[in-house]
């Protein structure tokens, strides 16, 4: 009787882990839409004219490499980061220029570029709700000044390596809403889609014809620190 029981409480699991597995949809390559918000102080917006920063963001995946496009007035800045080296590479296209400029986005850069923020004591509140046709989960959050946050993941979902977000590697499921502080300021990103697609090749190999610079270099050209 006891063997009969056990037998069917692992069949019982076998059954339960199959279902689960079929219902978690695999992304290992495309492209995933996030729709943008800023919680900037009245002082930071004194000085950030917030018209001119992108209310969405589309970032490409394939494998342990992601990379984000965006468009800063005449200059298209590429940045493609691999996850899993902790490496990654900026471009920079000015073409009304004719300038091409690239700089490897090193694992000391990227290190310093996160400076202290530390992002912990994550915690499931179990409020549930829809976000993108997901399930998602809420779970609050506190960075490393003990400023309170809140994020949503869905294990609906599962994206390779090159689509998860540093810094929230605890956090069980695909994140589909979560707040980042940069520069002092926060911002919230919000998943509109995610579509499954052949992308890329991408690399972190400097293409020919740009002109290689150091990051540092790089922030010096913008009037950055």
């Amino acid at each position: 009787m006891l063997k009969s029981i056990k037998t069917s409480v692992i069949a019982l699991i076998l059954v339960t882990t199959a279902i689960y597995a079929k219902g978690q949809k695999v992304v290992s390559s495309g492209t995933i839409t996030y729709g943008i918000t800023y919680g900037f102080t009245a002082e930071q917006k004194a000085q950030i004219d917030e018209s001119m920063l992108p209310k969405e963001s589309k970032v490409d995946f394939a494998g342990n490499l992601s990379r984000l496009k965006l468009q800063l007035g005449p200059a298209m800045v590429t940045v493609i980061d691999d996850a899993v080296a902790h490496a990654g590479l900026l471009l920079i296209d000015i073409p009304i220029a004719q300038k091409q400029y690239a700089a490897k986005r090193t694992t000391e850069f990227l290190a310093k570029e996160k400076g202290d923020t530390k992002y912990s004591n994550f915690k499931a509140t179990g409020v549930k709700k829809m976000i993108a046709g997901y399930n998602a989960e809420q779970y609050t959050y506190t960075d490393q000044n003990g400023a309170a946050y809140e994020l949503w993941t869905s294990k609906d979902v599962q994206l390779s390596p090159g689509a998860r977000m540093s810094g929230f590697e605890e956090v069980p499921g695909t994140l589909l809403q979560f707040t980042a502080v940069q520069n002092g300021a926060p911002s919230t990103l919000t998943v509109k889609s995610i579509k499954e697609a052949k992308v890329g090749p991408f690399s972190i190999v400097i293409p020919s014809g740009y002109e290689e610079k150091t990051m540092d270099e790089i922030n010096a050209m913008r009037g950055g620190q």
